[in-house]
């Protein structure tokens, strides 16, 4: 890989810790990291994760892939059959970057909001933004004003690269001092007109492979969000453990489903493991159950990323559709239920690959595939990770017992200038914040968020495990369990249940399903009926909203 030509961008000193000389010219992100001693251990001894210092994962993704395997095969696919080829999406990207580096004078380092729904040219963007070594800050379409400003002032966002049909809550925010591009609209200064008059190949800057390539924003509900940073190494190695090691995706693969690039799911589900294995993807503006089943069958996607609330939401309809395509199937996001699983495998024939990722580890880290799947369980560690059960002082748990999920892998948390960093790292081990149990063979079971544990009458109760067995009532779509405070027990089990249409169960027949199913002490005291559950823009239940909820 050559060093970018521009003048602008010359190699930083090496720093008093002897890191590799990097690119940033604006050194924000390295002089916020952690201090080095609240560092999780990363693991990189396979051979697949020893990648050299200097490293620009845009480059590897793109540029690689073009050389390795052509020009000529379809790289981005959009709703409407659109199709860009390998070449023409670097062509693309190549513009894009002349426009960052020459016309909006983003320096290596700069940190870079993206804003839009899931599109070629969003990707494109984001793309460029890290052959250009700046430092990619993807958001969701959905985020609003307030967010917003709480992201930008957190990063110190410099500029941003918005869809136009997204800018109004990015104007609103104010942001002060920051520079906003537009894509896809019509006026002189639009990002698609800059680029149409960018000529000529862009060659990515020469950025060190521990320098910071994104920072991804906490998808949470409440509080202040936390910035987690993954450098160029990191965006690799997420494709060279899951996809690579369980996945296995073939060149001629179609990548499509529904999380938003803007959550780490999708980024890695559908921009970089398909770039990865030089695939395919298809990038929908639209994702959801009614419109995502149509876009399988159109467009023959052989790989589908999506949470478990759409797998169980597509299942009446998989009939009206032709997934014959279709051979692998990820969840993420959310715990998939052992009914779910089952309801999809009889349906279709195919086993979803469940795992559990998180933003702060970027993506996969525990997972099984094809004849090691079990269901009701995670899996076990991704290739080039590790994983243990232990207590609230780091000691490991025996198998069989429920404690606190510790991982470490090639990439680990590492917050932006944000105190929670010693909550998350503790040993060396990344903190998850999940309650799981090892099982005597060495497969993780979810049991649920550590903080989600319901406390009644002395016994531990989980959630999901509840929730699971409403799941399997023939008449219930959705289902949320959650605790509520109580003077006689300390909490009891609440149920929200949302049934499927034109359903008439009663509370009472609920509870009769539950005791055939649960141990006593398990089964809801109180069944909520919903007409939906309140779920954040990534899907992820809310259940807060829920255990705030006054009961009637």
């Amino acid at each position: 890989m050559e060093p970018n030509s521009s003048p602008n961008t010359p190699a930083a000193a090496a720093d008093a810790s002897g890191r590799v000389p990097g690119a940033h010219t604006d050194t924000f992100t390295r002089d916020h990291l952690p201090p080095p001693e609240q560092w999780p251990e990363l693991l990189l001894d396979r051979p697949e994760l020893r990648y050299p210092d200097r490293l620009n994962c845009g480059y590897e993704l793109l540029d690689r892939t073009v050389e390795e395997r052509g020009a000529d095969r379809p790289a981005l696919r959009s709703g409407d059959g659109g199709v860009w080829s390998y070449g023409e999406l670097r062509t693309t990207v190549d513009r894009i970057a002349h426009v960052l580096t020459d016309e909006l004078a983003v320096a290596p380092g700069n940190r870079v909001l993206l804003r839009g729904p899931t599109t070629p040219w969003l990707a494109a963007c984001w793309l460029a933004v890290v052959k250009a070594g700046a430092v990619a800050v993807t958001v969701l379409a959905q985020t609003r004003a307030g967010e917003l400003a709480a992201v930008c002032s957190l990063a110190r966002v410099s500029h941003a690269l918005c869809d136009a049909r997204s800018a109004g809550e990015l104007e609103r925010a104010g942001v002060q001092g920051l520079r906003i591009t537009l894509f896809g609209g019509q006026g002189p200064g639009d990002l698609t007109r800059l680029a149409d008059a960018a000529t000529g190949p862009y060659r990515a800057v020469d950025t060190a492979a521990d320098e910071v390539a994104l920072i991804a924003f906490t998808s949470g509900t409440t509080g202040r969000p936390k910035g987690c940073m993954h450098v160029h190494r990191d965006v690799l190695a997420i494709a060279d453990t899951f996809s690579r090691q369980v996945l296995r995706p073939v060149a001629d693969d179609v990548f499509g489903g529904s999380p938003p690039l803007g959550f780490t799911f999708g980024l890695g589900g559908l921009l970089v493991f398909p770039l990865r294995a030089g695939a395919s993807t298809l990038l929908l503006e639209q994702a959801g159950p009614q419109q995502l089943l149509p876009a399988l069958a159109r467009h023959r996607v052989s790989v589908l990323f999506t949470a478990p609330t759409a797998y169980r939401a597509m299942l009446p309809q998989l009939a009206d559709h032709d997934l014959s395509a279709l051979r692998r199937c990820v969840s993420a996001g959310e715990n998939l239920p052992a009914a779910t699983w089952q309801a999809w495998y009889e349906a279709t024939g195919l086993r979803v690959i469940n795992g559990i990722g998180s933003t702060e580890l970027l993506h996969i880290f525990i997972s099984a595939a094809d004849d090691d799947i079990r269901p009701g369980t995670t899996g076990v560690p991704v290739p080039g990770w590790q994983a243990r059960v232990v207590d609230e002082h780091g000691a490991p748990r025996p198998d069989g017992e429920p404690g606190l999920l510790a991982v470490r892998g090639p990439v680990g948390c590492r917050y932006l200038a944000d105190p929670r960093q010693t909550a998350y790292v503790h040993n060396g081990w990344n903190m998850t914040g999940d309650t799981f149990v090892r099982e005597p063979d060495g497969y993780f079971r979810y049991v649920a968020r550590a903080d989600d544990m319901i406390i009644s009458s002395g016994y531990n109760i989980a959630g999901p495990e509840v929730e699971d067995a409403l799941l399997r009532h023939p008449e219930v779509a959705e289902a949320a369990v959650v605790g509520r405070a109580d003077e006689l027990r300390g909490e009891i089990v609440v149920a929200h249940v949302v049934l499927r249409e034109g359903s008439q169960q009663t509370a009472d027949s609920l509870r009769a399903h539950m005791k055939a199913n649960l141990a006593p002490y398990k089964c809801p005291r109180v069944f909520v009926f919903r007409s939906s559950l309140p779920r954040t823009a990534t899907g992820k239940l809310q259940r807060f909203v829920l255990r705030e909820d006054p009961l009637e």
